[in-house]
């Protein structure tokens, strides 16, 4: 991971979707061209009383789930903290929270990318200018990716069938 400074500012981020908060299942397909992630959306039931949970798994049909494609992407991170465990978070006193979606501003990880990259004799710290730094929080995971931005699509059925469609996208990708 990466250690924050007195720089970076969590931002909430708009135009991204809640995910479920019981089992939003989060996918990751990625190659060194594209990054897309894969969620259940939340979708309230006005019915449900809170006596019963409804297991869904990767297999569970009628769910709507978002894809979000990260355009230009440079780095990412999927896995740590969980909602439990969210307070360790370098970022957790700087306002980020779980089941959340942020844009840390004057990124401490965008910042140390840059510096990695400065031994390249063609090293050119304007590059890193329109990289931004997202984050997507669920229920068991923390997604993090360094992009220039994202585009959310939607599609309906299981996340099997948005796994397979993702592959897709990626294979057909050129570049």
């Amino acid at each position: 991971m990466y250690e924050v400074d007195n720089r970076d500012r969590v931002v909430e981020l708009g135009g991204v979707p809640p995910s479920d908060a019981g089992a939003p299942l989060p996918a990751v397909v990625s190659d060194e061209l594209n990054v897309l992630v894969a969620y259940i959306v939340e979708r309230p039931d006005p019915s449900w009383d809170g006596t019963y949970a409804t297991m869904v798994g990767r297999e569970t049909g009628d769910q709507s789930i978002a894809i979000i494609r990260f355009r230009s992407p440079r780095a990412h991170l999927f896995g740590p903290p969980n909602d439990e465990a969210f307070s360790g978070h370098p970022l957790y006193a700087r306002g980020l929270r779980p089941y959340s979606s942020a844009e840390v501003q004057a990124s401490s990880w965008i910042r140390k990318l840059e510096r990695m990259n400065s031994v390249h004799p063609s090293h050119r710290p304007e590059r890193y200018a329109s990289d931004r730094h997202f984050i997507l929080a669920f229920h068991d995971s923390t997604f993090e990716c360094i992009a220039e931005g994202f585009d959310v699509q939607y599609v309906h059925g299981t996340m099997r069938g948005a796994l397979e469609y993702m592959a897709k996208l990626v294979a057909e990708d050129e570049g």
